[in-house]
């Protein structure tokens, strides 16, 4: 019974340096072209295209999500915010990496805004749920906006204080995104990336709220590098 709550403890609070895993020096391997978008996954990126970065519960359903937006160049599945360098999946399902699962989104912003990716973002799961998504527990499922600098890290509060109106409006609880400048993407294992392009019926547990995101015009009209 101990061992049981410690493990759960573990997955429900990230671990401090000194607990953390130690991981590797090298990137594990990963597949070289998107599956979907016929594009190379870790680039190099056309000149004018903007990246971006979310957590919102299990990776498989979120990076379909992003993939079929018009004007979004490609996506890869991986994991950021954490502590462990180079982490596997194995290692970051422990919740001692400190890792979230997340999407790198590369975008063009002439076609779609980071704006339209923020609004997408926050309607596509349920942010006031903390260390967990549906029935995905553990700090890897929670909710995260990894950005690239001011102007995104502006427009990302700005738009979780406009939703989080709406949301409380509508009777649920606060956001628990976190929002922070990102640092490493690490990616993830080939068998990750558009796995749901190679597995149609496989399931996420990722639900909305079912309210939807003004874009407040101090996200909107942010310009993002």
């Amino acid at each position: 019974m101990f061992f049981l709550s410690d493990m759960l403890n573990k997955k429900l609070n990230l671990p401090k340096p000194s607990e953390a895993l130690p991981g590797r020096a090298r990137a594990i391997p990963t597949a070289s072209r998107h599956k979907v978008l016929k594009r190379p996954l870790k680039g190099p990126y056309p000149e004018g295209l903007e990246t971006a970065m979310f957590g919102l519960g299990c990776f498989w359903t979120a990076e379909r999500l992003f993939w079929q937006i018009e004007g979004v160049w490609v996506t890869a599945a991986g994991y950021a915010g954490g502590l462990t360098p180079n982490p596997t999946y194995q290692e970051t399902c422990t919740g001692l990496t400190g890792h979230a699962e997340a999407v790198l989104v590369v975008h063009d912003p002439g076609i779609v805004s980071y704006a339209g990716l923020l609004k997408l973002f926050w309607e596509s799961h349920d942010p006031t749920q903390g260390m967990r998504q549906g029935n995905d527990v553990g700090t890897a499922y929670r909710s995260a906006i990894y950005t690239s600098d001011e102007a995104q890290l502006l427009a990302a509060s700005a738009s979780r204080d406009a939703y989080e109106t709406s949301l409380r409006g509508a009777g649920h609880g606060r956001i628990t995104t976190e929002i922070a400048p990102a640092a490493e993407f690490y990616f993830a294992e080939a068998d990750h990336q558009q796995y749901l392009a190679k597995n149609p019926y496989g399931t996420c547990n990722l639900k909305g709220t079912g309210v939807a995101c003004a874009i407040p015009a101090a996200a909107s009209g942010a310009r993002t590098s």
